[in-house]
Formats: structure tokens, sequence, C-alpha cells
């Protein structure tokens, strides 16, 4: 054997504990990023495999309105010409009611033609095809909602203005969107009873879709072109099934994209760990290394046997992380219950087991640079114990945290695939890290100068700056660390406190929806109650100040976007819960032409200004406006709102429907239901009560998610206060044996100890307590327009479990230490 080999065997059988710690940080900066890799092929190819069955179709066309004259010949020439064949869906909510019964449900009505599904099966729990069974008169329902309306199968329900057969329960259908996000069960009806239902109407708010089944599976891309020359590009779309967006993938690349951003996030702080426990394994050789230079050894063969060290440890950290991948996607299923098809099967696959050995690779070099290159300082004088830290160049360290940062910034642009998203999220985590350092800065230079009066206590402060402490690495990963998930715990609470445990007294809890022109004054002597209407104009944005809308490009943005079809109104004056930010009033009576005053909102979408000129198309008509004024919400309540208002004469003629919405108790809702549903069945009827339960329940799945792939940054934290212990063992063992033989006894030994981690403790925990303040009340404020309340009591504890973390775990380290013997240290040192 070599003597590098040699040395490399000796040196880690004697730090066992700093190596498993390294090997751990390896671990754990890997392993989010691979299992979330292989957590998305596995969806991804899942979805490919099953795509047809969860589109139902070779060819889908999709519209928000009813499909234009041109692309519905289209359609019927491909049919006529016995190239493909058709169905068409039509899905909307409304109310059901048991008849002859006075109770309702709001219910999510999916109108389909014979042939549905021709890829997949709609499983029933008859085990009868849903083919044979769906026919006109009839209904199949979801078993939520037979449960709640206490119906069984061979019931008959009303349906606007029908009365349909329950004929069996779904069970399963291949295209349904992910079902925690629908706003009431899903009821099948036959398209042929459509028109009886009398649910449709101009302006309804209704999906229209047609699916095709392509004869030739070869032509599939060419009939979709043909279609899609024939589509209104600002309102329909036509895909394959290949090209359209799931439901259950637009939710699951969305989540995934924000879980990845955690991921980088936990890589970064094991980073941090890496680099902090090879410190501290490098300072517990100090005396050896200072031996072998003492004996001729060279820079260059010090710094080549300590690579091949970290390289050993790297390798078993990096396969400890593959492996731990591997058992984290028998996790992953139980997470996403209900949120993802059951038909998706969970594997890590070669291409995400390649990734973890590359981010292995990259991030075990990076990371150990400075530790390594700290070897060059380190001199033969150190045989006699010195305890100074070695000095380091600023160069060194200006390189290697100039090449982490890239590193990180390509991490964030390879995974995110959004530069500008990358770029703030970037900035955000760096803005995070360096507050996280400089208040921890300015606490420690506190702690120096205090004095205080009980000697553990100045003890316990003297202990937190021992030589090769890493007092400061600690206090910044756990402060970074604990503020994402604190800061995530708070805005989880002001979510439930504004739209959930006290759904504001003053706010609208019922909806309603395509009220027809001619409807408006029957329907407000119906209604019984004071409400204002609100005009809708459906329309889309073309251009902005004569720059086309890519709408691709569009579509591809995560959050809300100019892509889709708006919901534009009418009116002259501003909302109560409405101000204006920019511009003199809502409309300019200096200005000639058409105005339009826009939400803050869009200017997140799109950069734009007063002055600028948006071009909308309306019913086929477009519409040049010159933006007017900037307007805002004052309040986060339920309340209606607009995009975009017009001035009255703009659209009072265009083709429109009406909206109004009113505050009604509980026990009034079911009547009131009734009574709109029986009079006005085209009306649809949302009730807020049910939706904010609905997201309650995703919430909270979510956060159970995202806190799970937080901890692993937490246990980054843990590792580092352990290395910590670890390589300050002999300093406090010297210290340990110290205060016995002047008197003191075990318990002063333990306070001291405790002491040292309750500061570590409470300093973090409150350092990440005002950061998550501050980043949740900008969150709530800014971002998500909602009430913000700081939560002292869950802060409060929030902070305490810190600290009981940070001392559970430096007292766990620091057991061995407390309970060493001071004559068994005293023969060691004699015997050395």
């Amino acid at each position: 054997m070599t003597l590098h080999g040699r040395l490399l065997r000796r040196q880690l059988a004697t730090s066992r504990r700093q190596s498993a710690i390294f090997v751990l940080c390896v671990a754990l900066s890997i392993v989010t990023l691979v299992s979330l890799a292989g957590f998305g092929r596995s969806v991804h190819s899942s979805m490919l495999r099953d795509a047809r069955a969860l589109h139902g179709g070779d060819v889908i066309v999709e519209s928000r309105s009813p499909l234009s004259p041109g692309l519905t010949a289209a359609v019927n020439r491909v049919i006529a010409a016995g190239r493909a064949e058709g169905a068409r869906i039509n899905e909307f909510y409304s109310i059901i009611r048991p008849a002859g019964r006075e109770d309702s449900l709001l219910a999510h009505i999916k109108a389909v033609e014979p042939g549905y599904p021709f890829y997949g099966t709609v499983d029933l729990a008859s085990g009868r095809p849903f083919r044979q069974v769906l026919a006109p008169g009839r209904a199949i329902a979801e078993q939520t909602l037979l449960d709640r309306l206490g119906l069984r199968v061979g019931d008959r329900l009303r349906l606007g203005d029908a009365t349909l057969t329950v004929a069996d329960v779904v069970t399963q259908e291949p295209d349904r969107p992910v079902n925690v996000f629908s706003l009431g069960p899903r009821l099948f009806v036959a398209a042929a009873d459509l028109p009886s239902l009398g649910l449709v109407g101009q302006g309804s708010r209704v999906s229209h879709t047609i699916i095709l089944k392509v004869a030739n599976p070869r032509e599939t891309d060419r009939i979709a072109a043909e279609l899609r020359a024939s589509a209104l590009r600002d309102r329909e779309r036509v895909d394959t099934y290949r090209t359209a967006q799931s439901g259950v993938k637009r939710f699951f690349d969305n989540f995934l994209f924000f879980l990845n951003l955690i991921g980088i996030f936990t890589l970064l702080l094991a980073g941090i760990g890496i680099q902090s426990s090879l410190a501290a394994y490098l300072a517990e050789q100090r005396p050896s290394i200072a031996v072998m230079k003492a004996l001729g050894a060279t820079g260059r063969f010090l710094v080549v046997h300590y690579v091949a060290v970290a390289s050993v440890l790297g390798i078993v950290g990096t396969a400890l992380g593959i492996g731990a991948s591997f058992l984290l996607q028998g996790v992953l299923p139980e997470l996403f219950r209900g949120l993802l098809p059951a038909t998706v099967e969970f594997r890590i696959a070669a291409p995400a087991v390649a990734e973890g050995l590359v981010l292995g690779f990259l991030t075990v070099t990076l990371f150990t640079l400075l530790p390594l290159w700290q070897l060059r300082a380190v001199k033969p004088r150190a045989i006699l114990g010195k305890e100074e830290d070695p000095t380091v160049r600023s160069r060194a360290v200006w390189v290697t945290t100039g090449a982490v940062v890239l590193f990180f910034l390509a991490m964030v642009l390879w995974k995110v695939e959004e530069p500008r998203s990358g770029v703030n999220f970037v900035l955000g985590v760096g803005g995070l890290i360096l507050l996280s350092l400089a208040c921890t800065e300015a606490v420690l230079r506190l702690l120096r100068r205090a004095r205080p009066r009980r000697l553990a206590a100045r003890q316990a402060l003297r202990g937190l700056f021992r030589p090769r402490n890493a007092t400061r690495p600690i206090i910044v990963t756990l402060t970074a660390a604990l503020a994402v998930i604190f800061a995530i715990t708070l805005v989880e609470r002001n979510l439930d406190a504004s739209y959930i445990r006290s759904y504001p007294p003053d706010a609208p809890n019922l909806f309603f929806i395509d009220i027809q022109p001619g409807q408006k004054e029957d329907f407000s002597r119906t209604l019984g109650m004071p409400a204002l209407f609100h005009a809708i104009v459906r329309g889309t944005v073309t251009a902005i100040n004569g720059r086309p809308i890519d709408r691709e490009a569009e579509r591809r943005k995560r959050g809300d976007n100019l892509s889709r079809e708006f919901n534009l109104t009418y009116r002259d004056s501003l909302l109560e819960d409405e101000r204006i930010i920019e511009g003199k009033s809502l409309f300019r009576p200096d200005w000639q032409g058409v105005q339009v005053s826009v939400l803050d909102t869009v200017v997140e979408m799109s950069p734009m200004a007063v002055g600028d000129v948006i071009t909308f198309r309306v019913q086929g008509v477009p519409i040049e406006a010159r933006i007017s004024s900037i307007r805002t919400r004052t309040r986060a309540a339920v309340q209606p709102y607009f995009y975009f208002v017009f001035q009255p004469a703009v659209l009072r003629d265009a083709p429109q429907t009406f909206f109004t919405a009113v505050r009604v108790e509980k026990p009034g809702i079911a009547q009131l239901q009734n009574r709109i549903a029986a009079r006005f069945p085209n009306v649809s009827i949302f009730d807020l009560t049910e939706t904010v339960a609905v997201f309650a329940r995703v919430m909270g799945r979510l956060s159970v998610i995202v806190r799970f792939f937080t901890l692993f940054s937490v246990v980054a934290g843990a590792l580092i206060i352990v290395s910590s212990v670890i390589a300050t063992r002999q300093a406090r063992l010297r210290e340990a044996v110290f205060f016995t033989i002047l008197g003191a006894r075990g318990r002063f030994v333990l306070s001291v100890f405790t002491m040292e981690n309750l500061i570590i403790g409470g300093v973090s925990g409150f350092l990440a307590l005002g950061l998550a303040q501050a980043a949740s009340w900008i969150v709530c404020t800014r971002v998500l327009d909602v009430s913000w309340q700081p939560f002292p009591a869950v802060s409060a504890a929030l902070v305490a479990a810190t600290v009981v973390l940070v001392v559970a775990v430096g007292l766990g380290a620091s057991l061995s230490i407390i309970r060493k013997k001071p004559v068994v240290f005293l023969r060691e040192q004699a015997e050395e």
C-alpha cells in the first residue's frame, strides 16, 4: 500500500465522527434534487405513456366560448371525410337538487356525446360499460355527490329544467384533473339532454371541448395543423395528446418548480455544512498536518492527500444520497396521495442517477476548495497545540465564493428554466443569507461585549467564541433554513385566517354568474336583497403599444398571463375596495378616444404605464384603449374585481352577461339557491363556504409536502452543530476538567453547555422569526393581497421548538464530553 493509502486509512479511522458528518452533508446536498428529478421523470413518463387516456383522444380542441364557425366547419369536414371520429364535451357548474326536496349542491356537470372517451375507460361501480349506461334522461354521479345529498342509484334529481335518474356511480375517469381542485363533485349527463336542461345560454361560463380519434395515427399532427389554421388564435386551442397540457400536468409542473427551488436551497445550505465539517475535520488533523510538515511534507503532498480524503468521503456521501433518493421514492406517493393519478409509477431512472453523480462531484469540489486551501497556512508550530485559526488570503475567499455563486446560479437556471424567475430566486436567497450573516455578526458582537453576573453564563458566552467553534455558520445556516419554514407557516396561517377560519364577516359568500341582460330586473326581485350587478364582456388582449402578444410565451409563464380570455367590464366609478395608484382619476376627461383602467396585477404580467395603448379583441372586434389609470385593491376580502374597466359607452352595447355577489347566513343559503335555481336554471351559483373548505384541504396537503422537503435544510444546520461540537471536543474536555478540578460539579458543566446551546438556538430562532415576519408581511400584503397578522403564539412556539432542537442536538453530541472523568483525560494528556 502506498504512503497516501496508509495515511488515508489511518486518518479516516481516527476521525470517524467528522467523516460521518461530512458524508451526511454530501448525501443531504443531493438527496432532495435527485429524488425530485426521479419523481419528475416518473410523472412525466407516466403521463406521456397515458397521454391519450388523460385527454381521451388524439386531437383536442378547446375553447371557453362556443367554437367559431370556421373551426366547427373544419372539424365537421375531418369527421365527414372519415379521417377521425369526434365527440363533444361541455363542462360547467350548476346546482342540483334531489327531486321533491329542498337541499341543493353545486356540482361539476360534464355533458358528453357518445364515443367519449376514445381512449381509457370511465370505471363505474356496477362494472357496466360507460357508453351503455349513459343515455338521455340518465346521469352518472360521483359517490361524494350521492353521499352529500343522501341519494342512491335509481333516485331522481333536478338539474336545470330537467329531471334525471341516477343510473350509476363513477369511480374513475381518465381525463379527470387534480380532483382536490374541483369545486363540486362530478355529474355526467348525455349531451342530448343539454338543450332540455336550459342551463347554457349566450355568455354562459362553459368549457367547450371536442376530442378526435384519428383513423390513421400518422395523420394526427396534420389534422391538428389543419384545425389550428381555422381556429381563432386568441381564444381557441388545438393540440395533440402529446402537446396538450392536462390539469394534472399543469399542477405538477408548477408545484415541482417550487419544490426544486427548495431543493436547490437545501443544496446550498448542505454545501455550507460540507465546508464547515471539512474545516472541522482538518482542524482535528492539524497536529498531524504540522508533524508531516515538520518532517518535510510539501504543501502539494498535503493537498493531494486531503483531496483524496475528500474524494473518498464524497463518493460515499454521493452513493448514500442516491440510495436515500431511492428510499424517498417510497415516501413520495403517500405525500402526493390524491394530487396525482394512481397510475403514476415512482422510480428513479438512470438519468437521475447520473445527475446525482454530477451534482455530488461538483458540490464536493466547490465546497471543499477553501478548507483545502487553508492547509497551506498550517505551520509546524501547531504541534505545540496552538489554537489560532489559519489565515486565508482574500483572493482564495473571493474565488471560491464566486465559483459557488456561479454554480448556484447555473443550478437555478437549469432546474427552473426561466431566467427571470431564476435570477429573482438567486437574489432572494443571496439576500436572505446576507441578511442572516449581517444579523449574526451584529448579535455576536453584542454577545462578545456582554458581561453577565452568573459564572455559567459567562463561560457559555466564552464557549461561543472557542477556536474552531462554528458558531457563525451554525447560526447563519439555521437562520436561513428556519426563516423559510417560519415564513411558509406564517403565510399559511394568514391565508387560513383570511379565507377559512374567520371568513370576513362582510365578504360575499354566494356568487351568481351568467345572468342574462333580460333577466337582470327579475333576478334582482327574486334575490330579495340589495346587490350590485357587474357586467361581464369576454375579450382578449392582442397587443401592447402595437407589439403583438406572444401567446405561446405567455402560456409558459407560471403565474397569470395575458394569453387567456379576460372578463372585461364597464363603469365610471371605483369600487369600495379600490384606489388609484397611478393617474389622476379612473378616466381622463381631457383625453379623447377609448380609455381603460387596469389593475396593478396586470402590470405584473407585463410592464405597462399610464398612457400606453392596449389592443383588445371583443367578440371579434378590435378595440384600442389608452391606459388612463392603474388601480389597486385596498383590502383582501373576497370581493368582485376586474383587471380591465372601460368607460360605459364603449362596452354597453356589447354581448354581455352579469354577475353579482351577496352575503347570506349559512341557514339561508340552501333556500336561496333553490329559489334562484328554480327560476333561473342558467345562472351558476358558487357557494364560497364550500370553496374555502376545498382550499383548506389543498393548502394543508401542500404545506405538509413543502415542510417535508424544507426540513432537509434544518438537518443541514443540525449536522453543523454536531460537527462543531466534535471539532472543539478537546477544548470542551479541557474546560470541563478545569471546572471539575476547581470544585464545580457535573451540574455546572451541564448548565454551561446547555446555556451555550440555548444562546445559539435562541439567536437562530429569533433572527429567523424576524426575517420570516418581514417576508410573510411582504408576501401577504404585496403578493397575495391578504391581511397580515404576526401570530405571536405560533411565533413563540416556532422559536421554542428551535431552541429545543438545538439544545437536544448540542447536548446529545456533548454527552460523551460531560461524562468524561477528569483523571482519564489527564492520564491521556500525560501519555501524549
